[in-house]
């Protein structure tokens, strides 16, 4: 895969997720990260802008693969605020994605942006659900150079069915997206849910519960 096929599905999914922006607008040119600040405010604190450099702009890698070598076989590269300080209120962020033959990005949420995906290199089965009652399934075979997009707050997944690896590249609508994973959410909270919830809410017995609970300490 040439490093220019990347760069063309970057390129994409940036202009077309910065149309999308969900965070606040910026009121100045730019407000770079003060990473060494201790204020808590919404995002993250400006340093003085006349110490800004080219180098608060840049973020070098994402040509390299991740490490799919994990429990579901994919990785996110994902490039947010805190790895380019110069995103900070610009309402945009971007990741690589990463999938081994078979790999799964399994089922979470982004509670503050849209995400739309590119896929670069493979083919992946991409798919939200809909909020209840519906609970629709938008399922879609992706190819090389396809686009697909996740709304805001939904489940949604990718899986590479194949067996050769898959890169996409994903623009996000927020410098900070956020993302909840829904089996490490549910069966992985610290301190855990108590199991007479999770029992009823699945309608399962106990025992399935705490060999959900044990994969996901």
């Amino acid at each position: 895969m040439e490093f220019r096929a990347i760069l063309l599905g970057i390129l994409l999914a940036s202009s077309i997720a910065g149309a999308i922006a969900g965070d606040p607008s910026p009121v100045q040119d730019f407000c770079v990260a003060d990473v060494n600040s201790t204020l808590f405010v919404n995002g993250l604190a400006c340093k003085n802008p006349k110490l800004a450099t080219a180098a608060d702009f840049f973020f070098s890698g994402l040509d390299k693969a991740g490490d799919t070598g994990n429990r579901v076989g994919s990785n996110v590269t994902l490039v947010n605020a805190a790895r380019i300080p110069g995103l900070n209120t610009l309402g945009i962020s971007l990741a690589r994605i990463d999938y081994a033959a078979g790999g799964l990005n399994p089922p979470h949420t982004h509670p503050r942006a849209t995400e739309i995906l590119t896929v670069v290199e493979g083919s992946l089965l991409v798919g939200f659900v809909t909020s209840n009652p519906e609970n629709r399934l938008f399922l879609k075979s992706l190819n090389s150079g396809d686009v697909f997009v996740f709304p805001v707050g939904l489940v949604h997944f990718q899986f590479n069915a194949g067996k050769t690896p898959v890169v996409a590249i994903a623009a996000l609508s927020s410098q900070n997206p956020g993302v909840i994973t829904v089996a490490n959410a549910v069966f992985g909270s610290k301190p855990g849910i108590d199991d007479d919830v999770l029992t009823k809410a699945f309608q399962v017995h106990e025992g399935v519960i705490e060999d959900l609970k044990a994969q996901f300490k």
